[in-house]
């Protein structure tokens, strides 16, 4: 089975997205990852619903939408209609969590949980079996190019036992910091989605990136 790619748009050129949007559209990249950070969350401020609207209109991926933000519950309605298939939300934004993921089942969208690097995947064992998916990060959140956090390996590989345990079906994401070094090592810990931001954008053939990330 493939690993499923999913590039970071947040590190696309914004004066030139059309041609990003072109780029992942002929990709061999199953998902698009869209990350909207409100600067309360986490220390920065990206794109929100004027962009992530369009993109339904001119791709077929997947649009998998991680909401960096305070009670992200209030945006079901609008990330369903925008037409993602995953709404992830972080762990530590939810203080009703399990009401949350019930929200985004009942909208249509598949569930999915984020974990901050300090945040020990333990604490997913109850809402686990409710999960589609889990992201790990692998970096701080807010910024785009920081080096990869190394225990984040040994945390996919616990989440994978876990996953195995609980008869779970979720996938396991990880973003932050990933390239072929890293891609490779998470891969063979038990990662099922990589999402690859400047690593891709970055690239001198995005495409072929691309294909070298899927083929891990």
């Amino acid at each position: 089975m493939s690993t499923i790619v999913a590039p970071s748009l947040l590190a696309a050129d914004f004066l030139h997205l059309k041609r990003d949007i072109e780029m992942l559209n002929k990709s061999e990249a199953e998902w698009i990852h869209l990350d909207i950070m409100d600067g309360l969350f986490v220390p920065n401020i990206s794109f929100g619903f004027p962009v992530i609207n369009q993109l339904k209109e001119v791709t077929d991926k997947i649009l998998d939408v991680h909401l960096m933000i305070v009670s992200p519950e209030k945006f079901t309605d609008e990330i369903a209609a925008a037409g993602a298939t995953y709404m992830n939300v972080h762990y530590e934004a939810c203080p009703h969590l399990h009401r949350v993921v019930q929200e985004i089942r009942k909208k249509g969208m598949k569930p999915a949980v984020t974990l901050n690097p300090h945040t020990p995947i333990s604490l997913l064992e109850e809402i686990l079996p409710e999960l589609e998916m889990v992201l790990l990060m692998s970096v701080n959140p807010g910024f785009g190019g920081q080096q990869f956090i190394e225990a984040t390996v040994r945390k996919v590989a616990q989440l994978r036992e876990m996953i195995t345990r609980r008869n779970s079906h979720a996938l396991i994401q990880v973003d932050g910091g990933v390239n072929l070094e890293t891609g490779r090592r998470l891969v063979d810990a038990g990662a099922d989605v990589l999402v690859a931001g400047s690593f891709v954008f970055s690239s001198e053939n995005p495409e072929e990136t691309i294909r070298q990330l899927r083929a891990l």
